[in-house]
């Protein structure tokens, strides 16, 4: 197994790309720190991971408020011990408020930079002295291709600046806290069927699946298994990286 003995703290861990990040770094030996707004939805991934032999500490948070996170991050460190592995999976994407740019108002602006960007500052801020006490680390970002080019029929503004922002900070991370052996990188996905945006319809597969080149959406495993890639040993020459998990759409002039 390739997190033995690790501890992952991992954001928007109850649905989605985090229940499916939760259940595969389980397997993979990880105990797991869980975050999440939705506590009932929460506490059932963490009975899941018990009942498949696993371990999860769960903890009510909202990454936008700092003092929330500083408790969820220090609390998920005393459970365990340790910290190990950082990954801000947490994030919202409101394509009906988000744009256009005339009608962009500031309290769906600021709502959408306070979870996204400084939801990832948070944990990093408070989870890195515990990495630095364990040794080293890896710290997994999530961003999005939107970060670079999304689909215009959806001008979302707020969310692709907060997803490039992702970018940025996780290039200072890796540089500033490379001597730590902390490494930082960072993960885009184009769509995921996952309820970000609300559940995905028949029809919105069938019109956005063939827009990308492998001809899909993504599932969350897919994603989850990249992250455990950069989580585990076998990534331990890899730091300030961009990693589109993507299905081709940044290398495709067409989308």
């Amino acid at each position: 197994m390739r997190l033995t003995n690790k501890v992952a703290l991992i954001t928007g861990a109850s649905l989605g790309q985090g229940r499916a990040a939760c259940r595969l770094f389980a397997r993979e030996g990880a105990r797991i720190v869980g975050l999440d707004v939705n506590e009932e939805a929460g506490r059932e991934m963490a009975a899941m991971i018990a009942d498949a032999g696993g371990e999860m500490a769960f903890f009510r948070c909202d990454v936008s408020q700092e003092a929330e996170v500083k408790r969820a991050v220090q609390a998920g460190a005393a459970a365990f011990g340790q910290l190990d592995i950082l990954y801000n999976n947490a994030g919202v994407l409101w394509p009906d408020r988000d744009g256009p740019f005339a009608e962009m108002d500031e309290a769906t602006w600021d709502r959408v930079q306070a979870i996204n960007l400084k939801g990832t500052l948070w944990v990093c801020k408070y989870g890195l002295p515990e990495l630095i006490k364990a040794g080293g680390g890896s710290i997994i970002n999530v961003s999005s291709t939107a970060a670079y080019r999304y689909d215009t029929s959806h001008f979302v503004a707020a969310y692709a600046s907060s997803k490039a922002g992702v970018i940025s900070l996780t290039k200072a991370l890796a540089v500033a806290h490379a001597r730590d052996g902390i490494r930082a990188n960072v993960i885009l996905p184009g769509p995921v069927d996952t309820t970000l945006t609300g559940p995905l319809t028949d029809e919105y597969r069938t019109t956005v699946g063939p827009l990308i080149p492998l001809g899909r959406i993504a599932q969350p495993e897919e994603i989850a298994k990249v992250a455990l890639f950069l989580a585990s040993d076998e990534a331990s020459y890899v730091t300030g990286i961009e990693l589109p998990v993507d299905g081709g759409i940044l290398a495709h002039l067409g989308w």
